[in-house]
């Protein structure tokens, strides 16, 4: 059974790779092949992955690949993992030194980071007969390999250019596993790829960063639309959905909440723009804030888990002209005269149908109403509404 997994070593992609051991231990395949290229990714997600191939009665066959792959940190810790480890032409493995992600690590927990990744590397390297002085290295010092370098340092087990060649190759091989040693029998086997299901892709997608945080700010602007036009159900359903989307894929992310109040503050200056007088200083406020709450929002120094720039900068004046826009035209139909009911005819001219004191007529609208005046008004005289009580209106003389 031969699977694929190409980026962050995430809690999607441990799940995937569990389950994949799980099924393939269920049809008593003669192998489980992972065609791996990643970058790296969450320790704990790298741990739970490491946990299920060691525990696999199935030999697991890590196979970096291809060419141009790389099993960089976690996925360094993965590969030496495995019952056999391979690479193709053109790969290269390390970097494994651990990283601080959502917030910065002092030197006293960066020290023990360090020496836990470093002890645990080393264990598994030794279990499994590889160089456990180069794993250390990958750890503390960052090195990497070539393909042909690895198989040197007795990192890996062989280098091969395809899966076919890869079966071929070990063929005849003697393995550990829980259940006692096995021989694999690979060289004809028929090849059985499990791809990930529609869930796994789902899930896997939301959990990039940049799509997460293009959910969570179609979530704002759904709840947002809803709160303001209750009753359009649809902005409001689209909003839950992704802003829960985007909750469930920061479950999975390293999320520097100092950053997400930034994104917050900058929404709130947005709304205030409109409210308040600033001459734009409330907006550009709101733009800064968002950027940079957008920036550290997925912090790490690593080469994976950030925000591009080419989404942050787009989204932060988008929102920006969402919400001005939006809250203008709030006010300005707030500020707008009625055009309908008894608020419509307050200010309306009309004339004096007959003379008006305590009582009259008034022509207004091509309609004719009763009228009072505090002051007598004349026949033909030009009249202004000033209230309206029932079926009467109260109305003064027109100014000029």
């Amino acid at each position: 059974m031969v699977i694929t997994v190409n980026g962050v070593i995430n809690p999607v992609s441990a799940e995937y790779i569990g389950r994949s051991i799980k099924t393939a231990n269920e049809k008593k395949v003669e192998a489980l092949v992972i065609e791996l290229d990643t970058p790296g990714g969450l320790d704990t997600s790298m741990r739970s992955s490491v946990k299920d191939i060691l525990g696999s009665d199935v030999p697991v066959v890590v196979y970096v690949s291809p060419g141009g792959a790389r099993a960089a940190s976690a996925g360094v810790f993965i590969t030496l993992a495995a019952h056999i480890a391979a690479m193709a032409p053109g790969t290269n493995i390390g970097a494994a030194h651990p990283v601080g992600v959502g917030e910065k690590m002092d030197k006293v927990m960066a020290e023990k980071a360090t020496n836990d990744a470093a002890a645990y590397i080393k264990s598994l390297a030794e279990r499994k007969g590889k160089n456990a002085k180069w794993a250390e290295d990958a750890v503390r010092k960052s090195i990497s390999a070539t393909e042909s370098e690895a198989l040197k340092e007795n990192v890996i087990d062989l280098v091969t250019k395809d899966i076919n060649s890869l079966l071929a190759d070990i063929d005849g091989k003697k393995v550990q596993t829980p259940i006692g040693e096995k021989i694999l029998k690979t060289a004809k086997a028929n090849v059985i790829r499990e791809e990930m299901s529609l869930r796994h892709k789902i899930l896997n997608l939301i959990s990039d960063p940049n799509v997460a945080y293009i959910l969570m700010l179609l979530g704002f602007y759904g709840l947002f639309f809803e709160l303001t036009n209750p009753g359009s159900i649809f902005p409001g359903v689209l909003g839950g959905i992704c802003l829960i989307l985007a909750f469930y894929a920061f479950q999975t992310l390293p999320v520097n909440y100092a950053g997400f109040l930034l994104i917050i503050l900058g929404l709130i200056l947005f709304i205030l723009e409109v409210k308040i007088i600033s001459y734009g200083v409330l907006t550009i406020g709101g733009i800064i804030s968002m950027i940079l709450g957008s920036i550290m929002l997925f912090e790490t120094p690593g080469p994976f888990i950030k925000l591009s720039i080419f989404v942050i900068l787009p989204a932060a004046i988008i929102t920006a002209l969402f919400f001005v826009l939006t809250f203008s035209l709030v006010l300005k139909a707030y500020r707008r005269k009625p055009v309908t009911g008894y608020e419509e005819l307050i200010g309306s001219e009309g004339v004096a149908r007959t003379d008006i004191k305590d009582d009259g007529m008034a022509y207004l609208h091509g309609e004719i109403w009763r009228a009072w005046s505090d002051n007598p008004i004349k026949e033909g005289e030009k009249i202004v509404v000033e209230s309206v009580s029932g079926l009467k209106i109260k109305v003064k003389k027109e100014e000029g």
